[in-house]
């Protein structure tokens, strides 16, 4: 069974009610929910974690090769923009990962334009709402078939 680890970094939890205009009104409950069933349809696994902290996030990335999970799918919020120890945690790990993007980061301030993860990801998706998180479990689940 292919096992894939979402990881949701700072202020996701407040999906929903975060800034709806730009994230939507959907919350982090509902797109983890949906990815659960996405995922058993196709006789796969998903675990979800978000946190609000660096080092449990980039704990997570140490520790996925040996909870055997097949791929990542990340949206580190703001540690994107600004975290070389998560970039380092990837680096460090034959995990592959897909970097996820709510927003269109590019349509935003000069600070988001620059991602610590990108080069390091097997796919990015960004500026597709929700719908992204769904894209990335799809590729992960086609490019990254259980060992």
């Amino acid at each position: 069974m292919t096992r894939v680890l979402v990881l949701n970094g700072p202020n996701l939890n407040l999906l929903g009610t975060r800034e709806p205009e730009t994230y939507g009104r959907e919350t982090l409950a509902d797109i983890i929910a949906r990815l659960e069933a996405l995922a058993g349809e196709r006789g796969a696994a998903v675990v979800a974690v978000q946190s609000n902290a660096e080092h449990e996030l980039i704990e997570q990335v140490q520790g996925a090769k040996a909870a055997g999970f097949d791929a990542i799918i990340i949206n580190a919020g703001a540690y994107t923009h600004t975290s070389i120890a998560l970039r380092d945690a990837f680096a460090a790990v034959t995990v592959p990962f897909y970097e996820v993007h709510i927003s269109n980061v590019y349509a935003r301030e000069s600070f988001r334009h620059h991602s610590h993860l990108s080069g390091l990801a097997a796919g990015v998706i960004v500026g597709l709402g929700t719908l992204g998180y769904e894209l990335a479990l799809d590729a992960a689940l086609r490019r990254h078939p259980s060992r």
